[in-house]
């Protein structure tokens, strides 16, 4: 079974292009553009990342091109209003740098991702050195796992140690990354456990099932015998 991409580490590109606090205006751009990104990690020192600079940190310089802002415009995006005069990375990132670490998991980084509204974020190791660059396109990676490799992890990771000798008896199936459960289950109560074990599995999409439990055994009194 191929490795299954757990951690950022997993799916990162350790080739990252970034600038440092000096780096002037134009040059930024010119980067952004030859390298095909809409931002860049901005380092420090032996290569801590100490901000990143994005595409919406340098609109300013073109928005307040032409007129200054008026004065309610000031009082709610002072922020904007200092980057439309800023001429290097170090006055224009943002800071503290939005990131993760090798080792934090792909949910995590998605999470991430979907609550600050970025589109990558730069990786680090304990002492904030950068190590790699992670975009949504990375995380989505998981997805291009074979049908056959889910199918394979699920058996052995969550119907084999759920189910335990009754495993035999639950067949997996998967299609286009839907995973579905059938068979006989020992425990119908068992099933809403099993929804979480196999959606937790990285690259699947769903879960169904097409499971019946055991019959229960009776336990009132014998049915009398027809009367002939």
């Amino acid at each position: 079974m191929e490795h299954t991409p757990h951690t950022v580490s997993d799916v990162m590109t350790q080739t990252v292009v970034a600038i440092g606090q000096e780096a002037p205006f134009k040059e930024i751009v010119r980067t952004m553009e030859q390298w095909k990104v809409s931002a860049l990690p901005v380092l420090a020192g032996e290569g801590r990342v100490v901000g990143v600079v994005s595409e919406a940190d340098l609109l300013p310089k073109e928005e307040f091109r032409e007129s200054e802002p008026d004065r309610m415009e000031q009082l709610h995006r002072l922020d904007d209003v200092r980057k439309a005069g800023a001429l290097r990375a170090g006055e224009l990132m943002s800071t503290p740098a939005l990131t993760v670490q090798a080792g934090d998991t792909i949910a995590q980084a998605a999470r991430t991702m979907a609550f600050k509204s970025v589109k990558r974020l730069p990786v680090i190791d304990g002492q904030g050195l950068l190590q790699g660059i992670v975009s949504r396109s990375d995380l989505l990676k998981v997805f291009l796992r074979s049908d056959e490799d889910l199918a394979e992890e699920v058996r052995t990771e969550v119907v084999g140690r759920l189910f335990g000798a009754a495993s035999k008896e639950v067949g997996v199936t998967v299609a286009d990354g839907v995973v579905t459960l059938h068979g006989m289950v020992p425990h119908t109560s068992l099933l809403p456990v099993a929804a979480r074990l196999v959606r937790a599995v990285e690259g699947v999409v769903d879960v169904t099932f097409d499971v019946a439990g055991p019959t229960p055994a009776r336990t009132g009194p014998p049915l009398a015998e027809p009367q002939l």
